[in-house]
């Protein structure tokens, strides 16, 4: 009778086992589903909600710091010589602190934005002062190289006594300086503070959560209106400060950068740890900048074939066209990716993938961008004249590398305590306690049987003894 009882105590044993391991099968696809529903209602870019809040107003401080590229041997130069540059740096600027402004929901799931610019200097993040002085191209001469009959250039250069080089202060080359020869404000960044990133319309997200982010129209239009090409005038992706939820680490991500004037990929590298999440690590995929002969999409990027090297030059992308014609060109730091003759034409440059390449470390489930470094150089093109004087000696066209920037933000630990304790934190208790249920099931299940399977045969040998 004991040995009965025990049978059937393992017995029930094993059918508790198999509900336990039931129950944590069937809140895997449940829990799965609380998940996606709660990040879909939350990723949608409307009030009350966490994308909205992280949206409106960039939460965690944006900081863009400058190295420029000094020219240390000027004479040289003039005189036929190859430049060399050292930098110098960085001068450091806190920006994007404003918060958007007129937001506007439109009926078709879009909200449309403007997002101020502005900068404010960070002493103690900078190598000195503002007013530090550099030696780099001069941006009017540079500017007009391509703007004025060479003639009329040279006549101007006499006349305001300018020359290729010029010495400067951070803030005159950053923000602006009267030009002698334009009569107006010049500057690497000019204008800056006080005026807005273009007029965006994006998807919220509400009835597509595939869509949330994804840029509608920018400054109005569906396309850009530069490079007189369907493929390279597209406009895709996002702004890169967050993702559709639910990352893919096999797809690129897509985003559009207004300071390239151009859409461009990221591909997955590794998985991160940033503050106790798990985040996917994407980086500038190396084909964005190649020459048209290495990645042929490229072919529209390259619209001047004599400065390009019959567009064999990987590395540099003219913009000149989204900047009122001056010759304006944009490349990694360092000129990394870019062509040897490029760091040959100008020395002292030593790229490095790890300091001079652009990431983005984006939360999977959600999508938000966590810690991201936007690094971009700004050069200008120059190249051999017999009607500019200054230009007499100088024998091929020359990319000349000013500034480079690193545009970077992390999350700060309370928005990162927040995150775990309200999303991953959750997640991860739902996921461990499928894992236990389950586990503990069929442990429960496969020891119970096994005893009731091992008290069963001792009675039916006892049986028939």
């Amino acid at each position: 009778m004991g040995c009965c009882n025990r049978g059937c105590v393992f017995l029930v044993g094993a059918a508790f086992g198999a509900v336990l391991a039931i129950l944590g099968g069937v809140l895997i696809p449940l829990g799965d589903s609380i998940i996606e529903g709660t990040v879909k209602k939350e990723a949608v870019i409307e009030n009350g909600t966490t994308a909205y809040e992280n949206w409106e107003t960039t939460g965690s401080a944006v900081y863009r710091q400058f190295w420029f590229l000094e020219v240390k041997n000027p004479q040289e130069v003039l005189d036929g010589g190859t430049p060399v540059v050292q930098e110098k740096g960085p001068y450091t600027y806190r920006t994007r602190y404003l918060p958007k402004q007129d937001i506007r929901f439109n009926p078709n799931q879009t909200v449309s934005y403007v997002q101020p610019l502005g900068a404010i200097f960070e002493p103690s993040m900078s190598v000195g002062s503002e007013e530090d002085k550099v030696t780099s191209l001069n941006l009017g001469v540079v500017g007009a190289f391509k703007l004025l009959p060479p003639k009329i250039l040279n006549v101007l250069i006499k006349r305001t006594n300018s020359s290729l080089f010029q010495r400067r202060t951070v803030r005159e080359m950053l923000w602006g300086y009267k030009d002698p020869i334009f009569k107006f404000l010049v500057g690497v960044f000019v204008p800056y503070n006080g005026s807005v990133d273009g007029n965006y319309t994006i998807y919220n997200g509400k009835d597509d959560i595939s869509k949330v982010g994804i840029i509608d129209r920018w400054r109005g239009e569906t396309s850009l209106p530069f490079w007189n090409d369907t493929y390279c005038d597209m406009i895709n992706g996002t702004d890169a400060s967050s993702f559709p939820p639910f990352v893919n680490n096999e797809k690129p991500l897509f985003f559009y950068s207004s300071d390239i004037c151009r859409s461009v990929s990221a591909t997955f590298e590794r998985t991160v740890n940033v503050k106790g999440i798990d985040m996917f690590h994407f980086t500038l995929n190396p084909s964005t900048l190649a020459s048209p002969t290495v990645n042929p999409d490229n072919r529209c990027f390259c619209p001047d074939p004599k400065v390009s090297k019959n567009c064999t030059l990987a590395g540099v992308l003219d913009i000149s066209a989204c900047q009122d014609g001056k010759p304006i060109y944009i490349s990694l730091p360092h000129f990394l990716h870019g062509s040897p003759s490029l760091r040959e034409d100008v020395l002292g440059l030593n790229p490095s993938e790890e300091h001079h390449n652009t990431f983005l470390d984006v939360e999977p489930i959600t999508g938000f961008t966590m810690k991201f470094a936007k690094r971009i150089q700004v050069n200008m093109m120059y190249g051999p004249s017999k009607d500019i004087t200054i230009f007499n000696k100088v024998k091929d066209y020359t990319v000349f590398p000013i500034v480079w920037l690193n545009e970077t933000a992390e999350l700060d630990d309370e928005t990162a305590d927040m995150f775990k304790s309200e999303i991953t934190g959750r997640i991860q208790i739902l996921k461990t306690l499928q894992m236990v249920l389950l586990g503990v099931g069929l442990a429960t299940f496969v020891i119970c049987l096994i005893c009731y399977c091992v008290v069963r045969s001792r009675n039916n040998k006892s049986a028939t003894v």
